[in-house]
C-alpha cells in the first residue's frame, strides 16, 4: 500500500533483497504521508526508526506497531488545499539491518610509511577483511545516512577502510619495534587493532564484531632480510650460518668438472679454492671456542585488557541492562543514541548545545592533523602520519 493514498492506512514492512543495505527508508522517495493507526511491523533482524515532522520521535523493535500521527484519511488532503493537497505532516521509516555483515574488505591502496628499528623507514602494505553490525539505528542514520532513501556497506565502506588504514598505522608505530618479529604476531595485532577501532565504529552507531589481517607485505629487498633472520632462527647464529653457506661453496668448488676447466673458469676456482683454504682455520677455530652472540630482542604482546561487556553494557557504568531499555536503570544513562559528543563520546540529548560532562560544543566537527614534517593530511586523533610515518 503507498504512502500517498487518500483513504486507506498504511502497512509498513521491508526486506532486503541485496543482502548489502545497512538502512532502507519507506518512502524510498522523500516522504509520505503515513496516517494515523498505519501499521509497521518489524522482524528480528531489524529495527525501526520513525520521523514525523523532521525529528526521530522513536526507535522500534521486533514486533507489529501502531504508529500516530495528525494525518487523518480524507480529512488530511481537505485541511492540505492551501497546500497544493499535500499535507505538511511529512512522515517517514527507517529501518536498520541488524544482521552481521561479512567479508567486507580492507586495504592500503597506496603503502603506509612504519618506522622500523632495526630496517628504517619502509612502506608497508596491509590488507584483510571485517565484519560490521549496526548496533544503534538513531546514531547511525543522524551521523552517516541522513536523507538516503538508501545506504549499502558500499557506500560506507571506503571511509571505514581508510579509518582501519590509520588506525593500524598508529597501532604498529605503538606495538611494533621491528617487522621482522611480524609473521607470528597477526594475531595479537587483529585482535589488539579490533579494540583499538572499536570507538571509532561506535561513534557511528556501528559495532566492529571481528576484523582479520590476511597479511602485511614489505618492499621485496625486506622480505628477503626476513627470510635471512629465520634462516638465523633455524641454524643459532650467523657464525653457523655462514659456516653452512661456506661448506656448500666448498662442496660445489669440489664437484666434477670443477678442477678440470680450462682458461679463465679454471684459474676462478683455483683462486676460490685457495680462498676457502685461508679462511678455514678461522672459521674452525671459532666453531670449536664460539663467541657468545647477543640475545635476540623477543617481542612481547602487550596484556590484553579486559574484554568489552557484552551488548546490552551500559556505556557509562558498564551494568547490563535490558535490550528494551531507553535509560540505565543504575545511572539513568540513556540508551538510545540521537549524538555523541566527539570529544568524550558521551550521548547527548535532542537539541543538546554542549556535552553535559566535558562542555564540548554539540555541533563542532574534529579537525584533521597536518603532518608537521610531509604536510599529509591524517584523522583527528592520528598518532603518526601515514605517508612519511612520523610522529605527529
Amino acid at each position: 500500500m503507498g504512502t500517498d493514498n487518500l483513504v486507506f492506512l498504511e502497512v509498513l514492512e521491508w526486506f532486503d533483497e541485496s543482502g548489502k543495505e545497512l538502512v532502507h527508508r519507506i518512502p524510498e522517495k522523500g516522504s509520505g504521508e503515513i496516517k494515523w493507526g498505519a501499521q509497521l511491523t518489524v522482524r528480528e533482524n531489524q529495527a525501526a526508526v520513525f520521523f514525523y515532522q523532521g525529528k526521530a520521535l522513536d526507535a522500534f523493535g521486533p514486533g507489529r506497531h501502531t504508529l500516530k500521527t495528525l494525518n487523518i484519511p480524507l480529512l488530511t488532503k481537505i485541511a492540505a488545499i492551501p497546500w497544493g493537497m499535500t499535507s505538511p505532516l511529512r512522515a517517514e521509516v527507517y529501518f536498520a539491518n541488524l544482521k552481521v555483515f561479512t567479508n567486507l574488505k580492507w586495504g592500503t591502496r597506496d603503502p603506509v610509511a612504519f618506522k622500523d628499528s632495526e630496517l628504517g623507514l619502509i612502506r608497508l602494505r596491509a590488507f584483510g577483511v571485517f565484519n560490521l553490525q549496526v548496533v544503534q539505528p538513531v546514531l547511525l542514520i543522524n551521523s552517516l545516512v541522513g536523507t538516503q532513501g538508501m545506504f549499502t556497506t558500499e557506500e560506507i565502506e571506503e571511509y571505514l577502510n581508510r579509518v582501519i588504514v590509520s588506525r593500524f598505522n598508529d597501532f604498529m608505530g605503538e606495538r611494533i619495534d621491528s617487522i621482522l618479529n611480524l609473521p607470528a604476531r597477526y594475531d595479537e595485532l587483529s585482535e589488539g587493532l579490533a579494540q583499538h577501532l572499536q570507538k571509532d565504529f561506535s561513534r557511528f552507531g556501528l559495532s566492529l564484531t571481528q576484523l582479520f589481517i590476511n597479511a602485511i607485505t614489505p618492499p621485496p629487498e625486506v622480505q628477503q632480510a626476513m627470510d635471512d633472520r629465520s634462516r638465523m632462527g633455524v641454524f643459532g647464529d650467523m657464525q653457523k650460518l655462514m659456516q653452512m653457506k661456506a661448506a656448500m661453496a666448498m662442496e660445489k668448488a669440489a664437484g666434477p668438472g670443477s678442477g678440470g676447466e680450462t682458461g679463465g673458469t679454471g684459474s676462478s676456482a683455483a683462486a676460490m679454492g685457495a680462498g676457502l683454504g685461508l679462511m678455514l682455520p678461522a672459521m674452525f677455530a671459532q666453531y670449536f671456542n664460539p663467541a657468545s652472540s647477543p640475545d635476540r630482542a623477543k617481542g612481547t604482546g602487550a596484556s590484553r585488557p579486559d574484554e568489552e561487556a557484552a551488548g546490552g553494557a551500559c556505556p557509562e557504568c558498564r551494568n547490563t541492562v535490558p535490550a528494551s531499555a531507553r535509560f540505565c536503570p543504575f545511572c539513568g544513562h540513556q540508551q538510545l543514541i540521537f549524538r555523541q559528543c566527539e570529544n568524550c563520546g558521551k550521548n547527548l540529548t535532542p537539541g543538546a548545545m554542549f556535552c553535559s560532562r566535558c562542555g564540548h560544543p554539540a555541533g563542532e566537527k574534529p579537525t584533521p592533523r597536518f603532518c608537521p614534517k610531509c604536510g599529509s593530511e591524517n584523522l583527528s586523533d592520528s598518532l603518526f602520519c601515514n605517508q612519511c610515518g612520523e610522529k605527529i
